[in-house]
């Protein structure tokens, strides 16, 4: 018998540029709506922040706002299925 196909990741968008946060929020807000996932953030295309979030759309516009805004100018999203596989991504407990 098969086993079922087991996938941490299930979708994934990688270095979206900040205005589509800024100009285009109804496209991530039908992307990643109810989803949770693992996000990352870009200085001038340097990784300087991960992050987790239950409320990928929330936590991303929240970024807009908050200490990184002034230095956000691209981002990466990684879609998983539950909570629970947000902490086998990064190996928390």
């Amino acid at each position: 018998m098969a086993r079922p196909s087991y996938h941490l990741v299930v979708q994934h968008v990688e270095r979206m540029p900040r205005r589509i946060l800024e100009e285009q929020p109804e496209v991530v807000r039908e992307y990643v709506k109810g989803k949770r996932g693992v996000y990352a953030l870009y200085k001038r295309s340097k990784l300087y922040y991960v992050g987790l979030a239950s409320n990928l759309r929330r936590r991303l516009k929240q970024h807009l706002r908050d200490r990184h805004a002034g230095v956000l100018d691209s981002f990466s999203m990684y879609l998983t299925e539950s909570d629970a596989h947000l902490r086998e991504l990064v190996g928390a407990d």
